[in-house]
């Protein structure tokens, strides 16, 4: 997992061309005009950007989850968002398999930590990671963005 502010992604480089050009997007149209749906950067969907507007749950009532196929970058836009981590490594309780087309696996173990993303900053999570997203109160917009491992 990665966190930071987003006027310093910039300063981010990888061995992944799919993630820097994710992280380039990320820098230049966070403060778009945010138009819910989806936007795919490259049509053999490698990079897709989803503009969700969804409900926040309470600490302890969102699961944590993990991706095989898919970085994904985390980008509040409208209010604080609260997400539970943990390593995949330390995670025993399975609540769901694994589901090759949602390529989502669900835990019922309890996040390690958590950390709180305002807007201007983001979460970079790695197949390695599990993470519970959506935390907090009310609703909120976000960036969404979908990057393909391989």
């Amino acid at each position: 997992m990665i966190l930071g502010e987003i006027t310093d992604l910039g300063q981010i480089t990888t061995n992944n061309e799919l993630l820097n050009e994710a992280l380039r997007w990320v820098a230049e149209h966070y403060k778009d005009k945010f138009e819910k749906g989806s936007t795919l950067l490259f049509d053999n969907e490698a990079i897709i950007v989803g503009h969700e507007e969804v409900a926040m749950l309470p600490q302890g009532k969102q699961m944590l989850e993990s991706h095989r196929k898919f970085i994904y970058i985390h980008v509040p836009v409208s209010n604080e968002e609260t997400i539970g981590w943990a390593s995949i490594k330390h995670l025993r309780n399975i609540t769901k398999k694994y589901d090759e087309a949602t390529d989502t696996i669900y835990y019922g173990d309890e996040p390690q930590s958590y950390i709180t993303l305002r807007p201007g900053q983001c979460a970079i999570f790695f197949p390695e990671d599990a993470y519970a997203p959506n935390i907090g109160v009310g609703r909120h917009r976000k960036y969404c963005v979908k990057i393909a491992v391989d």
